[in-house]
């Protein structure tokens, strides 16, 4: 799964939301599976992220806080 995700989608998914090119090395659950079968072996619940979004923003939203994030030209998005 975590190739074909990543042949699928090999750029992260919150560095393009920035408008900034960065390879993805982290396929993450875009809704936590909390051992549901269901959830983590659907292909439609993954997400390509790199691993400083992964390990900072991504944790950050899951932990139930506002996460603000800016553009490349410093502007909040």
């Amino acid at each position: 799964m975590r190739i074909r995700q990543l042949t699928i989608e090999p750029l992260c998914r919150f560095c393009i939301e920035v408008e900034d090119v960065t390879a993805a090395t982290v396929v993450d659950h875009r809704r936590a599976h909390k051992g549901s079968e269901d959830l983590f072996f659907d292909p439609d619940n993954l997400q390509s992220l790199c691993a400083p979004c992964h390990d900072r923003i991504k944790r950050e939203m899951e932990r139930g806080k506002y996460v603000i994030r800016f553009d490349t030209s410093g502007w909040p998005i």
